[in-house]
């Protein structure tokens, strides 16, 4: 049918003689990209037209079918055009460029369809992953390297299938891809051992993206963002973004707090020692309060018990596990929890302990009685020494001037006086 169509071109520019030969086979192929510019466009708007339309039905796949095909089939009439107009061109002309006009159509073939293919593969993946079009959505991320392996192999076939178009034998290309395989794999073992790491990932599925996820082995902390081949980026919680090498997880430990299924309430509360007379109810009434609270799991390990005398403190190990995962709304029920067992202890007359010492002095009373009898024996000593002196000292007292202390020089002076 194309061959009829350009002999019919040919002739009408060789029989039609108005003009020169130059000139018409210029109207000719202006005309040819010209019309094939109007059919691409009236192709665009139908295929949009039909979108509209099928948008209304509740079948989700042709919608995807036509959004998929859009792109392709307006190229799809662009590459036919312009192979029309070389091919006047090239009749007329004997350029070497027009002579890889049916590779370059082969080729421009592979393409398309192979574009019409990913586009595809894409527009299902938004399907099976979206919450709004399915009521049971896949896993986004089994659904993300699904997609990446058909693209993959969709892309390889194709330029395997180039490259026999243009002329190369596939046989020999797939045993020089065997021989350069080995070289590569020497020279990028980084890089297969990423590849092989990420698809480790998505093979076992220790995370998904949207997870939050840590490690104990290194300083990994954060939520998932992209799982690529090489890297998986992960965005810290001071909003950092963190590119780990996929490699990296094979040889690490990875905790998921996202897949927790309740958070943990763990706390050791201290009462004074003067209130261990009131230890077993306010024991009680923490546990009865914890196990009436609306947000604490009545299923999960529920444990209120005095725990051990502390230097300053009673303590009371609480153990529990709140309904909610959520981050905020855990830190409010552990408040809620936290003051309700204050009021417990408050409303049985006891305080909450802090770190006190009590010094108790045993012997102070022994020391003050051993003291005292130190001065009666020592007052019953010198007492017949004062009476024996007695008269010099009241000698002494009448002589001494009121103004003056013992060692003064006017009191020497008086003495020496008395001697005389």
């Amino acid at each position: 049918m194309i061959g009829e169509m350009m002999s019919t071109l040919n002739g009408w520019i060789e029989n039609f003689g108005v003009m020169s030969e130059a000139w018409r086979v210029s109207i000719v192929v202006f005309a040819l990209v010209l019309g094939t510019a109007m059919v691409a466009y009236i192709t665009s708007h139908l295929i949009g037209a039909l979108e509209r339309k099928f948008a209304e039905t509740t079948n989700l796949w042709d919608d995807a079918l036509l959004h998929a095909t859009r792109a392709p089939a307006v190229a799809f009439v662009w590459l036919q055009g312009i192979y029309w107009a070389a091919e006047v061109a090239h009749h007329y002309s004997s350029a070497d460029i027009f002579k890889a006009n049916g590779t370059l159509l082969k080729v421009g073939f592979i393409f398309i369809f192979v574009w019409t293919l990913l586009r595809m593969v894409k527009e299902v993946e938004g399907i099976l992953v979206s919450p709004v079009k399915m009521k049971k959505p896949m896993d986004y991320t089994t659904v993300n390297a699904i997609s990446k392996l058909l693209r993959a192999v969709v892309i390889i076939t194709a330029v395997l299938i180039s490259l026999q178009s243009l002329g190369y034998s596939l046989s020999g290309v797939l045993a020089f891809g065997g021989v350069g395989g080995i070289a590569v794999g020497f020279a990028a073992k980084d890089l297969l051992a990423n590849f092989f790491g990420g698809f480790i990932i998505h093979l076992d599925r220790p995370f998904k993206v949207g997870d939050w996820i840590r490690s104990p082995d290194r300083n990994i902390e954060g939520t998932v963002e992209q799982i690529g081949w090489r890297l998986t980026t992960i965005r810290t919680f001071d909003k950092r973004p963190l590119y780990v090498p996929n490699a990296t997880f094979t040889t690490i430990a990875v905790e998921n707090p996202s897949r927790m299924t309740n958070r943990r309430i763990y706390e050791t509360i201290g009462i004074r020692y003067a209130d261990v007379s009131q230890m077993q109810s306010i024991v009680a009434d923490i546990r009865s309060m914890l196990e009436e609270h609306d947000d604490i799991d009545g299923d999960q390990t529920l444990i209120v018990n005095f725990l051990a005398f502390n230097h300053s403190s009673l303590d009371i190990m609480v153990y529990a596990f709140t309904k909610t995962t959520k981050w905020v709304r855990y830190h409010e029920v552990k408040q809620d929890v936290l003051l309700k067992i204050s009021d417990v202890i408050v409303g049985h007359g006891g305080e909450v302990a802090f770190p006190t010492q009590t010094i108790h002095f045993g012997d102070e009373n022994r020391a003050e009685d051993d003291d005292e009898e130190h001065d009666e024996a020592r007052g019953s000593q010198s007492r017949p020494r004062a009476s024996q002196n007695k008269g010099s000292v009241s000698k002494r007292d009448r002589s001494r001037r009121h103004d003056t202390q013992p060692g003064d020089e006017g009191e020497q002076s008086l003495d020496a006086g008395d001697g005389d």
